[in-house]
């Protein structure tokens, strides 16, 4: 039999750059065994998590028990009607279906039947939090180097029981020849402003999808975009805020051609502290608000902005606007402009000569010779 069960880690205060990361853990044990497995999910629990995470364990684990059970899903079913129930209901069956597990669920209220998980979980989160004290920081680079950690973590107690896992790895059934789906889809509409929004976030992408119907699959963590079978590009999964407002997933890159048409059009946008790519960037901009007119702070706003797209140099910029910053100055658009010269769009100078045409004629002389 295998378990699985979320658990929410916010009080192991994990943070990624400095920014405190809001996640919890899906868990995956093996009981007879101990084998265990630990996927980092940053939304709540559902489908998706579940799928994403069950299929990653089976697969790191080599095969499929005969059982898998899980608490009621009414998390995932939480604010869903009948038949949507009903259809996360049939995809849950059908994943089981797909490994050959039969799928068995714990009774509502009765805790004692997730006993199993439920202990497994203190004792990960316990390993998880000497493993951080050991580490000295909690503090990621980026969530690749937290999900490595609690890869390592996961695996060095998997090796506590290797030979028990050996033992129960013989008895379970081969896996099929591929995963099934772990995600949702739908299709959206790209608007004018080059963005779209789904379940109450908004995203840009690049321009030239303007007006585009695009197939959209869900996970975790991204969103996946295409256009009939091509894939087109990966966003990160946003969520909406807890009080109801829309999130914002905003890549500067996909809508720099637009600001730069209507400047200012930055002074009021909704998602303007989202749209700059680094801290340097937004204090620059407020820096530009506090010293200069409006339209010319935006205008200037922009140009450094776009510098940055065009010329590949938003991480070399960004250093040089934080020493404008901490010198107490603005930034000079035009030398910023010459030093990360040339300009991509600047023709270059093509001297073309032309030679006699009487060198033709030398040429024919010498074939026919």
């Amino acid at each position: 039999m295998a378990l699985s069960d979320f658990t929410d880690m916010a009080d192991l205060g994990v943070t990624i750059a400095g920014v405190a990361l809001d996640h919890r853990l899906y868990h995956f044990l093996l009981a007879w065994s101990g084998f265990e497995h630990a996927h980092v999910i940053l939304g709540g629990e559902s489908y998706v998590a579940l799928a994403e995470g069950l299929q990653n364990a089976l697969w790191a684990l080599g095969g499929s028990p005969a059982e898998h059970r899980s608490d009621s899903l009414s998390a995932a079913f939480r604010n869903l009607d009948a038949d949507a129930r009903a259809d996360l209901t049939l995809r849950y069956d059908a994943l089981c279906e797909h490994y050959g597990m039969t799928p068995t669920r714990n009774n509502r209220g009765v805790a004692h039947e997730n006993g199993a998980i439920e202990s497994a979980h203190g004792h990960l989160k316990r390993t998880i939090r000497d493993a951080l004290l050991l580490r000295g920081s909690s503090d990621f680079d980026d969530l690749a180097s937290y999900r490595r950690f609690v890869d390592e973590v996961v695996a060095r107690r998997n090796r506590r029981h290797a030979a028990r896992i050996d033992a129960e790895r013989a008895h379970l059934k081969p896996l099929p020849a591929r995963r099934t789906s772990d995600y949702e889809e739908t299709i959206v509409t790209v608007t004018s402003t080059s963005s779209f929004t789904l379940r109450k976030v908004f995203y840009t992408v690049p321009s030239r999808l303007i007006g585009h119907r695009l197939r959209v699959r869900l996970y975790d963590d991204r969103l996946e975009l295409f256009i009939g079978g091509t894939h087109l590009i990966t966003l990160p999964r946003g969520r909406a805020a807890g009080n109801g407002k829309h999130g914002h997933v905003v890549d500067y890159r996909h809508v720099i051609h637009s600001l730069r048409r209507k400047p200012m059009a930055l002074l009021g946008m909704v998602y303007r502290d989202q749209l700059f790519p680094r801290e340097a960037y937004r204090r620059t901009f407020e820096r530009l608000i506090e010293r200069l007119p409006a339209p010319a702070a935006c205008r200037t706003m922009v140009a450094l902005l776009a510098l940055a797209h065009e010329r590949g140099c938003e991480a070399e910029l960004a250093d040089l606007l934080a020493v404008a910053l901490a010198g107490d100055d603005l930034p000079d658009v035009v030398a910023l402009q010459a030093r990360f010269a040339p300009d991509p769009e600047a023709l270059p100078t093509v001297v073309v000569e032309l030679v006699p045409l009487s060198t033709y004629d030398d040429l024919l002389t010498g074939v026919a010779a």
